[in-house]
Formats: structure tokens, C-alpha cells, sequence
């Protein structure tokens, strides 16, 4: 796998609502698609395969498949994505800081 471009990934994952919503819910801890699609309103299977595809692909995510009927399968962070899920965090640190000036204002 070629390294891919992070501020394009960045660019990627941090301006899709649905691609954020997945990482939120793996870090929670719900990590298997019909979950994730059960947890989400208006969030389609056809949405979920393609942002659990590109955070696959980008090296955030890794998909287990488990050999049992029916099949099951998870997603988990990878060690990149964990540091990655740290730019996401000082991103909502930033907006966070930004709303309280807001309102201070």
C-alpha cells in the first residue's frame, strides 16, 4: 500500500459527517455494520459500506471476518487510526474553544 496523501485523507474524513459518525461509533465500541447502521438515522448500508471501504483504505480501520453462519464481521482502529482519532479530537477541542469565545462574546 502506497502512503497516502493526509491532507487529502484528512480533507476526506473530516468533511463527511458519515465518515466521522463511523470513527465516533468504533471508538465506542460498536463496531459491526448492522449496529452502526441501527445506531445512525439516515444513514443507508450502501453509505456505511462506502465509509467503512475508505476508512479501510486509508489504513484507519480493520475489518475482521469472522467464518461462522451468518458471517460476521468488525471493524476496529487501527494504530494509525488511534492517532488519527486524535486529530479528530483536537479538531472538536478547536470548535469547542471557538463556541465558548462565542458566547462570551
Amino acid at each position: 500500500m502506497s502512503t497516502p496523501n493526509v491532507h487529502q485523507m484528512v480533507e476526506s474524513i473530516i468533511g463527511c459527517k458519515w465518515s466521522l459518525t463511523v470513527l465516533s461509533l468504533v471508538r465506542k465500541g460498536v463496531c459491526r455494520p448492522g449496529e452502526m447502521e441501527h445506531a445512525i438515522d439516515g444513514l443507508s448500508g450502501k453509505v456505511l459500506n462506502e465509509r467503512l471501504a475508505k476508512l479501510q483504505r486509508f489504513g484507519i480501520l480493520d475489518k475482521t471476518s469472522f467464518a461462522e453462519v451468518p458471517p460476521r464481521v468488525e471493524y476496529q482502529l487501527t494504530a494509525f487510526g488511534q492517532h488519527f482519532t486524535k486529530l479528530v479530537d483536537a479538531v472538536d477541542e478547536l470548535q469547542n474553544s471557538l463556541n465558548e469565545q462565542q458566547g462570551d462574546s
